[in-house]
């Protein structure tokens, strides 16, 4: 796959809308991605990247810019800000990988813009049932900006399955795609430390995200709500992560007629797979976060001929014990929520022991995932 996305630069100049991994001939690959985070093409509504000049510039894609150096919708600023933002952090990675200390710089410090668009200040507001404006404790939203610097507000929950959910989809005045602003402030998966911090530390962070996951804000049908379901292991709280999937599985997935959310190009039964299986990971990374598997064993061949199997030691059939209360990697205390892909290459065994109450597994500073803002991610 990675191989015929080259071939589609080497013939067209640029990557289709989706992005590359590591693979053999990794210096045609880098000139890829490169290409496509500096120079925009005519038409960038299918391929490439389009606002360059502001993104460079202002560090953001302004409501009301004006490209005049390619043709695309200029909207959905604030989730082609994320995106556009992760999309150099992981250029950083391949850079620094093929020893381009200068770009891996560069590129790192863009992958900080999403910062430019987080508004401390920016409330949640909403009318209840009787039409009254009410308001949450929570502040702090990724909103769209002018030219000028001058905040836009848009409508935190817009796009949500609670207010205008299908206004993001087709229609491309607003400012995120398929989402509302709360899910999208979510993601800064290369540094969840950092928005963590923004947004007032780990309980504020926790609190936050049950409420996205308990108000109906979420919604599973859509690709990018997947990661904000296992986002408490960033915060130190792994086992809420569990017990999320085990609300949306089986009452989102399940085996009825309408048993998938969504349209299913193969995303979600992705989700769903990997949720089974125990882990999920977290693209661009070399990072998965650890879940229980919900069979009693769980074993995957891997490409060095070897097999990586993960166990519940206390499996029970009926879910009431789903919370880690620890593992062991090859019959060693393992504590981190989270692995590399090394246990997938070369193989291994990780069991868990399973309770009915979480546990302080994985809870600690050194057992989360890497971020940016707490150490090297590479």
């Amino acid at each position: 796959m990675v191989r015929s996305l080259i071939d589609t630069y080497k013939h067209e100049g640029k990557l289709p809308d989706c992005r590359m991994s590591f693979s053999k001939g990794l210096e045609l690959g880098y000139e890829a991605v490169v290409s496509d985070a500096e120079v925009e093409p005519q038409d960038w509504s299918v391929a490439g990247r389009g606002n360059l000049e502001s993104w460079h510039k202002l560090g953001y894609i302004p409501y009301d810019d004006d490209d005049k150096n390619g043709t695309g919708p200029s909207s959905r600023s604030i989730s082609r800000a994320v995106e556009y933002a992760y999309d150099d952090f992981a250029i950083a990675l391949m850079a620094d990988g093929l020893g381009k200390k200068s770009d891996a710089n560069k590129y790192l410090q863009r992958s900080h813009n999403w910062r430019n668009l987080y508004n401390e200040n920016q409330e949640d507001l909403y009318r209840n049932e009787a039409g009254k404006v009410q308001k949450t404790k929570f502040t702090g939203f990724l909103q769209p900006r002018y030219l000028n610097g001058m905040w836009r507000q848009q409508n935190t929950r817009l796009c949500s399955p609670i207010f205008q959910q299908h206004v993001c989809y087709f229609d491309t005045k607003y400012d995120t795609y398929e989402g509302s602003p709360w899910l999208y402030t979510f993601y800064v998966p290369h540094d969840m430390a950092g928005l963590i911090a923004a947004m007032g530390g780990k309980q504020a962070f926790i609190e936050r995200l049950e409420y996205f996951h308990s108000s109906g804000i979420n919604y599973m049908g859509n690709e990018p709500n997947f990661l904000p379901t296992y986002q408490f292991h960033y915060g130190g709280w792994p086992g809420l992560s569990w017990y999320w999937v085990h609300q949306y599985i089986p009452s989102q997935f399940n085996s009825s007629l309408n048993g998938i959310p969504g349209n299913d190009d193969l995303s979600m039964g992705a989700f769903s797979a990997f949720a089974f299986m125990g882990f999920f990971p977290v693209a661009g990374q070399d990072v998965y976060l650890l879940t229980p598997t919900m069979f009693r064993s769980v074993s995957i061949r891997t490409p060095t001929g070897g097999r990586a199997t993960l166990k519940c030691i206390g499996f029970d059939p009926t879910y009431k014990p789903i919370y880690i209360q620890s593992v062991r990697l090859n019959g060693k205390p393992y504590t981190r929520n989270w692995i590399t892909h090394d246990f997938f290459y070369y193989g291994g065994t990780l069991e868990f022991v399973l309770g009915t109450a979480e546990s302080e597994w994985g809870t600690r500073d050194e057992d989360l995932p890497p971020s940016l803002s707490r150490s090297s991610i590479y």
